[in-house]
């Protein structure tokens, strides 16, 4: 009997309850696997529904639907003569689990349950699904009452087993289970399990990936195996980028690797191993003194055979080499994972393009130059014949159906999908409306250059008109209150004015179908957190590419476009102050974000961090910077910071509330919707001020003493 084998894995790009576009996906992930001679083809977690369904996973008709679609899979004449383990619900005795489906040849060999939940950060699995919780537990799952007619089969092994093939050993672990202390593959590995499976719904998120192959390659460093991982690829309809990157690893060495971002709906990778480096990896002592220690696992006896069936007679067959990770840098993964989630969306919405308020400064010149990297992969996909993007980009392009066009750069694709505005008052500068004007320009949007001072006159003048006062900015010896009002009509009437823009611009166009446009924000992470934005102003749109970025990687990524995208007029971004312009300039006073905020970009990236993914609260965030600030800012001056940081994060947290569906790209996210859940009424945090402050009074007391 032979020992190579070839197996395959794969990144599908589902969306959530497309069950016959799902189902079409993984067949043509099949017929891939088996044209490169695979035994063997994962795919990704719950791969049938799509993985974001979130509370449809309570519905019975998912899971009714599932087994539709399943059938449908197995009964197919290309999907035969191969292991299959495919992902979707299952309700097993009224309970519902996340399951693998291991099947061959139209019958389903194992229902494998997920052991051990994801439920935290952006995910919510307990919400839905039950733990299987009981290792090497198999029972009867009753397919009776089930409408099933491709095979005989009545009763089917459910629980976490593992399959035994004439060759080798087969154990599936899901997602979650990977990054678990006690993960299933390491007692799988020591019961003389080869093969491991791990199918996932892993979401993208900034210098992540590394982490990730970190544990895959752990999962056979020590123990030896075949680790498979699949992963879905793109948005299936909320705010998270499945962000793909498949692997194949062989003790601890990587030998296939799939993209991270792309637009190909179904991508493969293959590899062709020698069984007999996984046995020969295992010989020390020490690892054969704990297997013999090891419970068993119920074995499902099989008579498939996955390796080559000409055994060792062909001698041109090769292993597939070691080759090295790659990882994007993270200035890189900005332009490529916002871009594929944006194209997604877009292509499903139906929406006829995006339109931008663009305001001259780095945050909305980030938003379109995304969107201009999206034209730019677009535009690669297309030159590559994919024909699905060609598709949708001229439908896109409104284009008739019979239509030959394409784009012929990223510019003229540009032309046609993203509009962009700027709405400038008597407080904008020249400045930022020449530099608004010139990057719509170089990216090759549709722009639109508008004074809005009539219309904000106009709402200045009702409430005066009916309450008999006229509001002046703090320049003019208005107060406070004033001052913040006469800033937020211009802001909220630019929201208004942007979506009247995007619901009549393709009209106004010719477009053909006409269509809305989607309205894009442009609030970074940090100012989500601080609360620094107008609640109902621009950054209340359709959706955000930057809502989960952090101002000091969006500086990053524009550096990069700069050069890569070849686009010299970024570098005015990068050298201009962020300010909100919606104060009058004068020669003592020009407005500027930070000052405004009190503390630096780069101080409240540190904030964020601290409160959400090192979980501190007040006191503890204080003592934290005392080593991380200590050296250039006095304890003082660190309380000020900390107190004033929490003081407006408390009181704009409502805002969270109402935030735009944004991008997720960072730990530290404040998106109350579902990743960074908290009350949104604070009371003052009077309790921890007063530790620091006592903590300051012995501090201040020592160093007299000194």
């Amino acid at each position: 009997m032979g020992r190579l084998v070839t197996v395959a894995t794969c990144s599908l790009n589902q969306w959530a309850l497309d069950f016959e576009g799902n189902a079409q996906r993984i067949i043509e992930s099949i017929q891939r696997a088996k044209a490169a001679g695979a035994g063997l083809r994962v795919g990704p977690e719950l791969e049938i529904t799509g993985y974001g369904c979130l509370d449809h996973f309570l519905e019975g008709d998912t899971y009714l639907h599932s087994w539709e679609m399943l059938a449908r899979i197995l009964d197919h004449d290309d999907c035969q003569d191969i292991l299959l383990d495919i992902g979707m619900p299952v309700r097993h005795r009224n309970t519902h689990f996340n399951c693998r489906i291991i099947a061959y040849n139209r019958r389903i060999l194992l229902i494998r349950p997920k052991l051990w939940l994801a439920n935290d950060g952006n995910y919510r699995e307990m919400r839905y699904f039950t733990e299987w919780r009981r290792p090497r537990h198999v029972e009867q799952y009753d397919l009776r009452n089930i409408d099933w007619d491709i095979s005989d089969q009545e009763f089917i092994p459910i629980g976490d087993g593992v399959i035994s093939a004439r060759d080798t050993c087969i154990g599936a672990e899901t997602c979650e289970e990977l990054f678990t202390p006690d993960s299933p593959h390491n007692h799988m590995g020591l019961d003389g399990v080869e093969i491991f499976t791990n199918s996932s719904g892993s979401h993208h998120q900034l210098r992540k990936l590394n982490t990730r192959i970190r544990l895959i390659r752990e999962a056979t460093n020590k123990n030896g195996g075949i680790y498979l991982y699949s992963n879905q690829q793109g948005c299936d309809g909320d705010r998270l980028y499945y962000d793909g990157s498949a692997l194949i690893i062989v003790n601890g060495e990587v030998l296939a690797q799939g993209s991270q971002f792309s637009l190909n709906d179904v991508e493969v990778i293959t590899a062709t191993v020698d069984l007999e480096e996984v046995r020969s990896y295992r010989t020390a002592p020490s690892r054969a003194s704990q297997a013999i220690d090891q419970a068993s696992y119920e074995r499902i006896e099989t008579d498939i055979a996955l390796c080559r069936p000409d055994g060792d007679l062909d001698i041109s067959a090769r292993p597939t080499q070691r080759r090295e990770v790659w990882y994007h840098e993270p200035a890189e993964e900005i332009a490529l994972g916002p871009a594929c989630w944006l194209w997604d969306y877009l292509r499903r919405s139906g929406a006829a393009g995006f339109f931008i308020p663009l305001s001259g400064g780095i945050d909305s010149c980030s938003t379109a130059v995304i969107v201009h990297s999206m034209c730019r992969k677009v535009v690669e996909a297309i030159e590559g014949g994919n024909a699905q993007v060609i598709k949708d980009a001229r439908r896109l392009g409104g284009e008739a159906e019979d239509s030959a066009w394409t784009p012929k750069d990223p510019q003229d694709l540009c032309s046609r999908i993203l509009h962009t505005c700027f709405m400038g008052t008597e407080n904008s500068s020249k400045d930022t409306r020449g530099r608004a004007k010139d990057l719509a320009r170089d990216i090759g949007a549709y722009h639109v250059d508008l004074n809005m001072d009539s219309v904000v006159s106009a709402m200045v003048g009702l409430f005066s008109l009916v309450t008999e006062f006229k509001p002046k900015f703090a320049v003019h010896g208005g107060s406070k209150t004033e001052n913040l009002a006469l800033q937020n009509i211009q802001a909220r009437l630019r929201m208004v004015i942007a979506y009247l823009f995007a619901q009549l611009l393709p009209t106004v166009r010719q477009r053909r179908g006409g269509g809305g446009l989607l309205v894009l924000g442009s609030a970074n992470v940090d100012e989500c957190l601080r609360g620094y934005l107008t609640k109902y102003d621009c950054s209340s749109a359709d959706i955000n590419p930057i809502g989960g970025i952090s101002k000091t990687d969006l500086k990053g990524f524009i550096a990069y476009a700069r050069d890569a995208f070849s686009l010299p007029i970024l570098e005015s971004f990068l050298t201009a102050t962020p300010t909100a312009e919606l104060e009058p300039i004068t020669q003592s006073y020009a407005q500027s974000d930070e000052a405004d905020m009190g503390m630096t970009y780069d101080e409240l990236s540190v904030f964020g961090r601290l409160r959400k993914a090192e979980k501190l609260g007040v006191w503890s965030t204080f003592l934290k910077l005392l080593h991380l600030w200590g050296d250039r800012l006095a304890p003082g001056e660190i309380y000020a910071k900390t107190r004033r940081f929490h003081h407006f994060y408390a009181a704009n947290r409502h805002k969270q509330t109402v935030l735009t569906p944004s991008y997720h790209a960072e730990e530290y996210s404040p998106d109350d919707n579902r990743f960074d859940l908290r009350p949104f009424l604070y009371p003052a945090f009077t309790w921890p001020y007063r530790k620091i402050e006592a903590w300051l009074e012995r501090y201040e007391a020592k160093q007299k003493s000194a």
